[in-house]
């Protein structure tokens, strides 16, 4: 293992009916709570009705930051810094998936902080030399893992660019994880955000160091969860085992636990996240069109480790195979439950109709410093090419 530092401050309450159980006494010492989600589903599926009445029977004062959309933008984010300021916000409740929490932990950071916090923190790493506003999440989805670390992946629209870092002093104080949450997600949701984890795992997985460690063997026994869970949950969405499973699979895939030692190769999120920027196209379904061919592209320059990916994941033989024969099986292998779980294969299917416009979304991209080998901008237009 190489040399790391381990941190992860959030403290997770898991299971059923965990919120009724425990978020009285994590509120207690605040009076003024921003109650944050999305665009209503919370309403619908009774969620939200469940939490305000614990939040009104603690008299607490609260002010609502409702309609935070999937990929949430830079000025989503001001408008909740407006609302904290107005309100005096001692702590924010964030309910809902990713795109809240995320939302969320960049309104606490930005909410005390007097400068530009998009250049600060965004645009370029930063430094937290101050306590953000305290944060809570309840999480209703399982995906991004985003309720135990500290990233807030946010949107420019004006600067056309999508992304994030992961600041730990940003981790919430506490999250709320009751499986029965995910069950009235769709099904093209559930299976995006599945494959959001497997791709966190991938990206962590398909880099140095490829000698025997920990991580890696994390890594291999959380993949095979999540494709054994999110086949099982595709024929039973209330299963409560292969819920409960698939939620946890997401934290631990960002939980920064896989991470130790490891370079970490973020290439297709950073690939995505541009798409994103560009057309606002679920993130989940993006990085399961780019994975396969980005790995088709990349795979002879880590061949031990495409194979070993192929036997110990997808449990594919030796017998007869070439090492690079058993890589190539191994992304068919991930490509074919790509197309199992009715993901989109192609660009065109998540609504990049411009074909042109993928040579300006290339040159805007980054490459990651932990990946196999650099690939340049007319290499990731030749992959987004394929992809359409």
């Amino acid at each position: 293992m190489n040399n790391f530092i381990y941190e992860n401050k959030t403290k997770v309450f898991f299971g059923k009916g965990c919120a009724k159980e425990f978020l009285t006494c994590l509120i207690k010492d605040y009076d003024n709570i921003m109650l944050a989600y999305g665009q209503g589903s919370v309403k619908k599926n009774g969620i939200y009705d469940e939490i305000l009445s614990i939040l009104m029977k603690e008299e607490k004062n609260v002010v609502e930051f409702s309609g935070i959309m999937p990929n949430p933008t830079y000025r989503k984010v001001l408008e909740g810094v407006q609302l904290v300021k107005e309100h005096q916000v001692e702590m924010i409740l964030g309910v809902g998936g990713g795109s809240v929490m995320d939302c969320c932990k960049a309104v606490s950071l930005a909410g005390r902080y007097e400068g530009d916090a998009w250049k600060n923190f965004w645009d370029r790493r930063g430094i937290i030399d101050f306590e953000p506003i305290p944060l809570g999440v309840i999480v209703t989805a399982a995906g991004t893992g985003s309720e135990c670390n500290g990233a807030a992946v946010i949107t420019n629209e004006k600067e056309k660019r999508k992304t994030g870092y992961d600041y730990p002093a940003c981790n919430p104080k506490f999250a709320l994880m009751d499986p029965t949450y995910t069950y009235t997600v769709p099904r093209i949701q559930v299976a995006s955000g599945a494959f959001d984890s497997l791709s966190h795992m991938m990206e962590t997985y398909f880099s140095q160091p490829d000698a025997t460690n920990v991580s890696d063997e994390i890594a291999e026994a959380l993949m095979r969860s999540v494709i054994k869970n999110l086949r099982q949950v595709m024929k039973e969405p209330e299963n409560y085992t292969a819920r409960s499973n698939l939620l946890w699979d997401a934290s631990m895939s960002e939980n920064r636990l896989i991470k130790m030692g490891k370079r970490c190769d973020f290439t297709c999120h950073l690939m995505e996240h541009q798409i994103g920027a560009y057309t606002d196209c679920n993130h989940g379904q993006g990085v399961a069109v780019l994975q396969p061919v980005y790995y088709r592209h990349i795979y002879r320059d880590g061949l031990s480790k495409f194979a070993r990916f192929a036997e110990n994941v997808w449990e594919i033989p030796w017998e007869g195979k070439t090492e690079q024969e058993m890589t190539a099986a191994g992304v068919d292998a991930l490509a074919e439950f790509i197309r199992e779980m009715e993901l989109p294969t192609t660009l065109r299917e998540l609504g990049v109709t411009d074909q042109k416009q993928l040579e300006t979304i290339a040159a805007s991209c980054h490459f990651s410093m932990g990946a196999y080998r650099r690939i340049s901008s007319e290499e990731i237009l030749e992959i987004f090419q394929e992809c359409y």
